[in-house]
């Protein structure tokens, strides 16, 4: 139960950073701020994983580049479709 509470909270702060970079407001509020975290570190970790697995496990800087890269493609597509409605 610890871990998950470690993850959301962990999430949230990857979330946040990566809400401060990207312009604009990450879609769905605190949640989406939280999914953006821990799936942009699920995705950080994947793609940094294959270059360097030491660095991967060490840092969280493939954390916080995988979120804010998922925070740009969720600004273009979410931006895309508000505009046509």
């Amino acid at each position: 139960m610890l871990g998950f509470i470690l993850l959301i909270i962990v999430g949230a702060i990857i979330g946040w950073i990566a809400d401060l970079v990207v312009p604009g407001d990450i879609p769905g509020g605190i949640i989406g701020t939280i999914v953006v975290g821990i799936v942009g570190a699920l995705i950080g970790g994947f793609l940094l994983g294959d270059i360097g697995p030491e660095i991967a496990e060490v840092s969280l800087i493939p954390a916080i580049l995988g979120a804010i890269l998922l925070a740009f493609l969720l600004r273009f597509v979410m931006g895309r479709t508000r505009s046509r409605v």
